[in-house]
């Protein structure tokens, strides 16, 4: 379990009243899949795997649905290849197994442009308020959802289609955008949570730069096959326009992580799948068998060493260095390290996250800069008091377990933060630390009182 997920799980176990107290503070964006969980765990308290079920299910329901419109514009066979190719996706297999709401929104996405392509066929009531319903839900869970709908309503703009085609999609379109002003309105307020999010990094850019490629190729190559022109006038701008959203507003407002754009991944797949089956009919067209026959062999060979250079990040996601921490080994090893009478000290303070998920590894440590809980403050981490209560209460320790980001990691500048550096720096000693994924737990005591008994 991460820091994310840690979240996840604490809040989740928090009654609806102090989730709606936790909301009126902080992540109000992801206020509906809290009480998802909340009323999944109350269900059953299955610990780690009941968190990251949905997610599993979630992955699995998108890659069928994957699988479906690409069968529905295509044929099974792009289908099937479009779906194998979601599978496979790194990425798409992170957030797999990870217990946030990434994944069911992707799943639900999937669902609205299945929905959206039978529309394309049919454009029926039940299907209108299926679509609608579908694309409200997505955007309740995160509202970066909204960017998928934009991208329908671009291929909406862009197929030849009557002009009631285009009035109910735009009806629909208002509906979603206007039950989710509260959503907006509230997590508006809550912005500075995401102050950690960072300027996109240059593979950032090479990866839109990469998929803008395959799109104009795409243009530039128009299939003669009508079903395919079809597929690639939807698989485009859902591929396209989300990401390329994100990184040019975060020019602006930083707010691009690949994660909110997840569900771009399905675009990625449909194309990829179109590509390669186009380039086996072009296979199967060739008269001189022993051309057709060399083509086969190269294209079997191309697939193997892509499934085979998979294989390393496929198995990299399912160890702890895959994420940015393992709150289980930072609370296995407080447990270790710690002895009786200890005081505990979070430096930065919101990694006081660490603790919440795994209270009984840190019973019987002093948390000495708490002022009120994160369940009573209705907050993620607590509230803490003010420095120079903080520094009464450390200078009256005689051994501190300090868990703190890696040195790598830019020091907090808040008065709190700052005084708690001081102290330890100006009166005590270091006896031991250890590093562990993401985190270091280093012990501290007064000069010669590190060999306490346990």
């Amino acid at each position: 379990m991460w820091r994310d997920e840690s979240v996840t799980y604490q809040v989740a176990h928090r009654s609806p009243s102090e989730i709606m107290h936790l909301l009126g503070n902080a992540d109000a964006v992801h206020g509906v899949y809290y009480f998802f969980m909340h009323e999944l765990f109350s269900f059953w308290d299955g610990g780690l795997f009941a968190l990251r079920i949905p997610s599993v299910l979630a992955i699995c329901a998108s890659a069928g649905l994957v699988g479906l419109i690409g069968s529905r514009i295509a044929g099974a066979r792009v289908g099937v290849v479009a779906g194998l190719v979601f599978a496979v996706n790194p990425e798409v297999q992170m957030y797999a197994q990870e217990g946030r709401s990434y994944a069911i929104v992707c799943a639900l996405v999937a669902l609205a442009t299945y929905f959206f392509v039978r529309l394309l066929e049919d454009a029926s009531k039940a299907l209108w308020v299926a679509y609608t319903l579908t694309a409200l839900t997505a955007t309740w869970l995160h509202e970066f959802a909204l960017l998928a709908f934009a991208a329908h309503g671009v291929t909406v703009m862009t197929l030849p289609h009557p002009a009631r085609m285009r009035r109910h999609w735009w009806t629909s379109a208002g509906i979603v955008l206007l039950c989710l002003l509260p959503v907006v309105y509230f997590s508006a307020g809550q912005s500075g949570q995401v102050s950690w999010i960072g300027n996109p990094k240059l593979a950032d850019w090479f990866q839109i730069a990469g998929l803008a490629v395959l799109a104009a190729l795409c243009l530039k190559y128009p299939p003669r096959d009508g079903r395919y022109r079809v597929l690639n006038q939807m698989a485009i701008p859902l591929t396209i326009a989300p990401t390329l959203f994100l990184l040019l507003g975060s020019i602006v407002q930083k707010m691009y992580v690949d994660r909110y754009v997840l569900y771009s991944s399905i675009g990625v797949s449909l194309l990829l799948g179109t590509a390669f089956c186009r380039g086996l009919d072009r296979v199967n067209a060739l008269r001189q068998g022993s051309r057709r026959r060399m083509y086969r062999a190269g294209a079997l060979i191309a697939s193997c060493a892509i499934v085979a250079a998979l294989v390393p990040p496929t198995l990299e996601l399912r160890t702890p260095s895959s994420r940015k921490d393992n709150v289980t080994a930072i609370a296995d090893t407080v447990e270790n390290v710690a002895r009786k009478g200890d005081a505990v000290i979070f430096a930065p303070s919101r990694r006081r996250e660490w603790k919440l998920s795994y209270p009984r590894q840190f019973s019987g440590l002093n948390d000495l800069a708490l002022a009120r809980d994160p369940v009573r403050s209705g907050t993620l981490e607590g509230t803490e008091i003010p420095a120079s209560r903080i520094r009464s209460r450390m200078m009256s320790a005689v051994r501190l377990v300090v868990l703190s980001d890696p040195a790598d990691q830019p020091e907090d500048t808040s008065a709190q933060e700052t005084v708690k550096r001081e102290v330890l720096r100006t009166h005590f000693a270091q006896c031991s630390r250890t590093r562990v994924r993401g985190a270091q737990i280093t012990v501290y005591a007064r000069p010669g009182r590190c060999r306490l008994p346990r």
